[in-house]
């Protein structure tokens, strides 16, 4: 088995996420203390809480943990859950598990990396672009031209991350349609579901095909990452009978405390998403005024979902450059086009990442404006 790549984004979040002084480019909602989620719990919310042990827990995931998020799905029951740490373990033992070496899978560019470089490490894999000249708008014929008699697997992920696009629904029908047709499996990295903008929520794919995985974490659109509870939903309970038993040789189980903290948080769903969905709303005009001051520097389109968005720099010295002086001199961390660059197809090399669901932007684009002015 190749050995796997360094993860270009989490080496340069080692070097940056909790030492520049203003995280701009920032992949979750905003988070909740502790206290905070408490706060919303039920009853039995909070009675879980306080008569918690810590010993081991089920692999698949508390039942009531798993009964909360399958009211989250319209088709999946308890049993078609499966919970992870976080949403990489579920990607990597997806990939690692359900695919073999004489297998073929196609995914979509630019994208996060390990939707990429896990499946390469284990079979060939073919990349269709999300192009902005369309928009990054979904071109199921072009996935349909990629797809090959071994084809087992399409991975996709919307809302994406790193554009914020979100497709059609007529186009994502018939992927899902393409799909089950061609008995090919299709993935589907869910994580900013909740936070549409533009365009309503696509229907999730396991409540469209019997074989389709959906993947969701709390770290994403309801914000709660130090949580690490990821899950994938599956009406194919042999699949994620295969899932559990590849999760045996990695987490085996999750954290007591964080499944009763992610029971809470699912059962006050509405109010975390309502809440995100607000900051995002809030911050996007901030953001759109930010960059229409420097129309000769930056081409911005609000995304169609999600809290992430793709700008493009116009700057003669170039997004790299950019972004790294920005962090060294202001403090100002983005995630330049380098970090999305794919092996499978061109991605652009003039765009840079951009976080909207934080709260109280200002601080940070002050700061960038001030660098910005400088250097005029």
């Amino acid at each position: 088995m190749p050995t796997l790549p360094d993860f270009r984004l989490e080496t340069y979040f080692a070097k940056w996420e909790f030492n520049a002084r203003y995280h701009l480019t920032a992949s979750d909602a905003q988070t909740h203390s502790l206290s905070d989620l408490l706060a919303l719990a039920d009853d039995d919310g909070r009675e879980r809480w306080e008569s918690l042990t810590l010993g081991y827990t089920e692999t698949r995931g508390l039942p009531a943990l798993r009964e909360e998020i399958a009211a989250t799905y319209a088709e999946a029951e308890p049993d078609d859950i499966l919970c992870f740490a976080g949403a990489e373990e579920a990607i990597y033992l997806a990939m690692r598990a359900l695919l073999e070496p004489t297998d073929h899978l196609v995914v979509l560019t630019p994208n996060y990396q390990a939707a990429e470089t896990v499946p390469l490490a284990v079979c060939e894999v073919t990349g269709v672009a999300l192009r902005p000249e369309d928009d990054w708008a979904l071109d199921v014929d072009a996935v349909a031209q990629a797809v090959r008699p071994n084809t087992r697997m399409v991975s996709v992920n919307f809302p994406n991350n790193p554009t914020g696009a979100v497709p059609a629904q007529e186009a994502w029908l018939d992927l899902v349609r393409l799909c089950d047709e061609r008995g090919i499996t299709l993935f589907s990295d869910e994580v900013y579901r909740g936070l549409e903008l533009t365009r309503p929520p696509l229907p999730q794919a396991t409540d469209l095909s019997g074989t389709a995985l959906s993947l969701n974490v709390m770290s994403k659109a309801y914000g709660l990452p130090g949580l690490r509870i990821g899950w994938i939903a599956c009406r194919d309970r042999a699949v994620l009978d295969k899932l559990e038993r590849a999760k045996h040789y990695t987490t085996i189980c999750n954290s007591a405390p964080s499944e009763v903290l992610a029971l809470i948080a699912l059962r006050a769903r509405d109010h975390l998403l309502d809440r995100n969905r607000r900051i995002v709303a809030e911050n996007l005009p901030v953001f759109t005024d930010f960059f229409a001051r420097y129309p000769d520097l930056f081409e911005f389109t609000p995304p169609d979902g999600g809290c992430v968005c793709f700008p493009r720099y116009l700057g003669a010295d170039g997004v790299e450059a950019m972004c790294t002086d920005l962090v060294e001199q202001a403090g100002v961390l983005l995630l330049p086009a380098s970090i999305y660059s794919s092996a499978l197809t061109e991605t652009p090399t003039d765009r840079f990442r951009v976080g909207l669901g934080r709260s109280n932007p200002t601080g940070a684009l002050a700061a960038w404006s001030d660098w910005l002015e400088k250097r005029r």
